[in-house]
């Protein structure tokens, strides 16, 4: 195996953290890259010893000068809660952040992955999503600075390909799950736990019935090297688990696997929150020799494990 030089960025995020841990192991040298907004240093600190791993503190929304191999360009709050936060920022690390690591990739003649989303789908009136779906947007509403960021990121990566040669690859990320998530990240998951685990109402938003696809992070991260990996083939695609559960019976599993004594209560659903989000992974499975292995019930109990350990109840 060829040892390369990597670039992460976001990579001290709940994502990242384990993409980078993945790349260490095998044997490469891994600059981490992250401003510390929603990502930790705890995440990473199991690696800060590591002769092979670098950790740097920077905003990608500013150039960044280095010299390597790959990058994968994870940096970006992604959960609602923290996107929406500030949200010219949030379009900002996704828009000026997607030019910097370009440019770099230009300039070095780097390979760059692009971590987009199921959110470039929107609310979808396709189900389930395909990659030729172009999505059901509202480009004005409170979601907006993260989906259309991610869009126009994306619109980024292909120009930047058709114009400059730029060898590039993009991932859409559907819902994923594991530990590193972090506590009060708003995402279903996390938030489900987080409520067994302290004995708290768990929150459902609308009736319940809305659909979500959950991948676990292992899962994700071995589809993302894939394709960093693959040539031949630059995306975009779907990387996610197609098998599709309800947001009550989310609930209903976690209690169960918590021992936990919480009631499910239902407040109103949140703008533009989308009612089914389920991928179609053909084309991963065809270009990538890629499908998830791990099920939902073993990966809930890895998480609540980490929860369980690591949260100040």
């Amino acid at each position: 195996m060829k040892r390369l030089r990597i670039l992460v960025t976001g990579g001290a995020g709940f994502l990242g953290s384990h993409l980078c841990e993945s790349l260490v192991k095998a044997g490469h040298d891994v600059i981490c890259l992250d401003n510390f907004f929603t990502g930790s240093k705890v995440n990473v600190e199991h690696l800060m010893d590591h002769r092979n791993f670098e950790l740097l503190r920077h905003d990608i929304t500013f150039p960044i000068f280095v010299e390597v191999d790959q990058i994968y360009n994870l940096a970006c709050p992604a959960s609602p809660v923290h996107y929406q936060y500030n949200a010219v920022k949030t379009i900002k690390t996704n828009v000026m952040g997607a030019i910097n690591v370009l440019g770099l990739a230009k300039r070095i003649k780097a390979r760059v992955l692009q971590a987009s989303t199921s959110e470039v789908y929107g609310d979808p009136n396709v189900h389930p999503q395909k990659e030729s779906y172009w999505g059901h947007v509202n480009p004005i509403g409170i979601r907006s600075c993260y989906d259309e960021g991610k869009r126009v990121a994306e619109t980024l990566f292909f120009d930047y390909h058709r114009m400059n040669k730029v060898d590039i690859r993009v991932m859409r990320i559907f819902n994923t799950y594991g530990p590193r998530m972090h506590p009060n990240d708003g995402r279903v998951v996390s938030n489900f736990i987080v409520q067994a685990i302290k004995g708290e109402d768990i929150t459902v938003y609308g009736d319940g019935k809305q659909t979500r696809s959950f991948c676990y992070v292992t899962d994700l991260i071995e589809g993302m090297i894939r394709l960093m990996n693959t040539e031949d083939f630059i995306g975009p695609v779907n990387i996610g688990n197609p098998s599709e559960f309800t947001i009550g019976e989310l609930a209903e599993k976690v209690i169960k696997l918590t021992g936990s004594k919480s009631k499910i209560v239902f407040k109103s659903l949140p703008s533009d929150d989308p009612k089914q989000r389920q991928p179609d992974i053909s084309l991963a499975m065809e270009k990538l020799n890629w499908k998830p292995a791990v099920e939902l019930e073993k990966g809930l109990r890895k998480t609540i494990e980490y929860f369980q350990k690591n949260l100040d109840c």
